[in-house]
C-alpha cells in the first residue's frame, strides 16, 4: 500500500518514541526550540489572517480559514523536523510496550516542553519588535490581546477539556503523517485534524505559549490598552497565563494525546492478549 496500516502505525509510534528519548540534550533542546517557533509561526499567521475576517465572512468560515493556515506549524514540525511536546505525548505507547522507560519519557517531555516555551516566547518577542501588531491601524494588535484575554478567562474545566480535544486531534494528525509515505500525503494527513482543532476553538499548550506572551508584550502599548480593553486587560498577566491557561491546557493535552491516542493504539494493536 501507499500508506501504513493502523497496526503498522502503532509500531511506527513506538519506534519514533525510542528515537526521541535517545536524543542527546542539546539536539533535543534545539529541536524543541524550533518546534516552539514553528507552532508560533502558525499562530501568528492565524491572527494575521483572521483579525478582521469575521465581519466579512462570519465567525464559522473565519475560523475555518484560520485553522487552515495554522496547519503550517505542524507541517514544519513534522516535515522539517522538530520536537513538539504535544506530539511527544505519543511516547507513552513505547512505555506501555516496555521499549521506553518511563523516566526517559518524562525526561523528554520536560526538556521539550521548556524548549518549546522558550522558542514560542522568542518568536513572540520577534513579532512584537517587528511591529507587525500595528498592521491595519492596530487591528492585528487588538486581535492579539482579545484572543489572549479570552484564553486566560476560561474556567479550569473548560481549558482542561479543550486541551483534551485539541491534542487528541493533534496526535491523530501526527499518526496520519506517519501513515503517509511521501510529503504530499503527510501534508494532507496533518491539514485536516489540525484545521479541525483550531476551527473548533480547542486549546493547544504550545500555541498558547505564543498567543499569550505576544499579547503580554503588546499590551504594554498604553494607547492600545486604554482604547480597547479597559478593565479586561488587567487580567492579562504572566501569573494568570501560567495558572489559568497553561496548567489546565497542558494537563488536558497530556490526557488527549497520551491516553486517547498513545494508550489506545497500544491496547488496540500492540498488547498481547491471552486467548
Amino acid at each position: 500500500m501507499g500508506y501504513l496500516s493502523p497496526p503498522e502505525i502503532a509500531v511506527a509510534i513506538v519506534e519514533s518514541g525510542k528515537k526521541k528519548v535517545a536524543l542527546r540534550f542539546l539536539p533535543m533542546a534545539i529541536l524543541g526550540f524550533l518546534a516552539g517557533v514553528y507552532i508560533g509561526f502558525g499562530a501568528q499567521l492565524y491572527t494575521m489572517v483572521t483579525h478582521d475576517l469575521t465581519k466579512y465572512l462570519g465567525c464559522g468560515f473565519s475560523k475555518f480559514l484560520g485553522g487552515s493556515v495554522f496547519t503550517v506549524g505542524l507541517m514544519l514540525v513534522v516535515i522539517a523536523g522538530a520536537e513538539l511536546f504535544t506530539g511527544n505525548c505519543l511516547i507513552l505507547t513505547g512505555v506501555l510496550t516496555r521499549d521506553v522507560k518511563i523516566k526517559e519519557m518524562f525526561g523528554n517531555w520536560f526538556v521539550v516542553y521548556f524548549a518549546n516555551f522558550i522558542g514560542s516566547v522568542f518568536l513572540a518577542g520577534v513579532i512584537y519588535l517587528s511591529g507587525q501588531w500595528k498592521f491595519n491601524d492596530m487591528g492585528v494588535g487588538t486581535a492579539i490581546v482579545s484572543t489572549a484575554i479570552a484564553k486566560i478567562n476560561l474556567t479550569f474545566p473548560e481549558a482542561f477539556f479543550r486541551g483534551i480535544a485539541c491534542n487528541w486531534l493533534v496526535c491523530l494528525a501526527v499518526v496520519l503523517a506517519m501513515a503517509g509515505k511521501d510529503t504530499v500525503s503527510k501534508i494532507f494527513g496533518i491539514y485536516f485534524p489540525i484545521m479541525a482543532f483550531v476551527a473548533s476553538g480547542f486549546e493547544h499548550s504550545v500555541a498558547n505559549m505564543y498567543f499569550i506572551p505576544v499579547a503580554l508584550f503588546v499590551k504594554g502599548n498604553i494607547a492600545l490598552a486604554n482604547t480597547n480593553f479597559v478593565g479586561a486587560i488587567n487580567t492579562l498577566t504572566w501569573g494568570n497565563f501560567i495558572v489559568k491557561n497553561l496548567v489546565p491546557v497542558t494537563l488536558g493535552n497530556i490526557v488527549g494525546g497520551a491516553i486517547f491516542v498513545g494508550a489506545a493504539y497500544y491496547f488496540a494493536y500492540l498488547k498481547k492478549y491471552s486467548s
